[in-house]
This record gives structure tokens, C-alpha cells and sequence, in this order.
């Protein structure tokens, strides 16, 4: 019987994935504006952006988590589309730094978020490529998703875990770049 619930739940999970590698994906990507983030890399440094896009995810967290299972539910879609735009907006960042362009594709910028979560990213662009980034993500996010069941501690477990995640993902993703040579700008 467990097999069996796993399997559903996997199937299930997988079914996610692709439905936001599909679509979600690139509609994130199209509706974050990089002209904005070149100015808040010109104006804050990466650094201090990378930190508000951390809290501004660590907010999600904290409003999903600290309300139990009603606000679970409602909030938990609204904290992935927050929690994954956050980690765009600190790729693009962290791109325009290294490179000094702030205009990028979709495709190359998967090819560096694929990276940054160690997913293999071949020269082209592939559909399978997109439903296994997709997949880690609900997979690291679904992980946390028992712990928000408790009110206030669910709250500070969402906070303080979207916060890190956005923290580590801007350091694989400055690793990922450490090769590439920087720009001044």
C-alpha cells in the first residue's frame, strides 16, 4: 500500500513538474522586468540585492507558514510563483553582474538556472531538461511543507528557509560563474 501512495505521489509530482516547465516557467520569466533588475544591481550592489530578494522571499514564507493549514493551502502557490521569481530575479542579477548585459533569452537564462541546481543543461534546450529543474524545485519546496503546518513556528520555518534557499541558490549560482570574467560597470 505505501508503494502504491508513493507512486501516486510521484506520478503526481512529476505531473506538477511539467506543468510548470510548460508554462510557469517562461511566464515568470517574461513578466520580471531586467531593465529593473540592472538598476538595482547599479544601485544597491549584487550583494545587497541578493539580500532583498531574500527577505522579499523569506515574506512569502513566513505569510504561507504562519497562518497552519488553511493559509498553508492558500499561500503555498502563491509562495512557489514568489520563492521561484526570486530566484530568477538573483540568476539575472548575478548574469548582468558577471557579463554587463541585463537582456537575456529563455533559453540561456534555463541553461544557467539548470546549473545553478546542478541539473544536467546540454547545449539545447530540452523539455526534459526544464521538468527535472521544475521537479527539484517541488521537491526542495515540498519538503518544508509539513513543517508549516504549526502556526507561528510554521512561519519562521518558511521565512528562514526561503531566505536560505535564496542565499545558496546566489552561491551556486556566483560559483557557476566563477570561470567567466567580469565586467565593470
Amino acid at each position: 500500500m505505501k508503494a502504491f501512495q508513493f507512486k501516486k505521489l510521484s506520478n503526481s509530482l512529476k505531473g506538477q513538474a511539467a506543468k510548470l516547465s510548460e508554462q510557469g516557467f517562461k511566464q515568470i520569466f517574461d513578466h520580471i522586468d531586467q531593465l529593473k533588475i540592472r538598476k538595482g544591481v547599479d544601485t544597491m550592489g549584487l550583494d545587497k540585492f541578493i539580500d532583498q530578494c531574500a527577505y522579499l522571499a523569506a515574506g512569502s514564507g513566513v505569510i504561507s507558514g504562519s497562518g497552519g493549514m488553511i493559509t498553508m493551502v492558500i499561500g503555498m502557490p502563491v509562495d512557489m510563483a514568489n520563492l521561484i521569481t526570486q530566484q530568477f530575479r538573483v540568476t539575472m542579477a548575478i548574469m548582468y553582474a558577471n557579463q554587463g548585459s541585463y537582456h537575456f533569452g529563455f533559453d540561456e537564462f534555463m541553461r544557467m538556472v539548470a546549473t545553478s541546481l546542478k541539473v544536467e543543461a546540454g547545449i539545447a534546450l530540452s523539455k526534459t531538461m526544464m521538468e527535472s529543474v521544475a521537479e527539484k524545485l517541488l521537491l526542495m519546496f515540498g519538503t518544508r511543507t509539513a513543517e508549516r503546518l504549526v502556526p507561528v513556528v510554521g512561519g519562521l520555518i518558511g521565512g528562514a528557509t526561503n531566505y536560505l534557499f535564496i542565499k545558496r541558490v546566489a552561491e551556486k549560482v556566483k560559483e557557476s560563474h566563477m570561470g567567466q570574467t567580469s565586467l565593470a560597470i
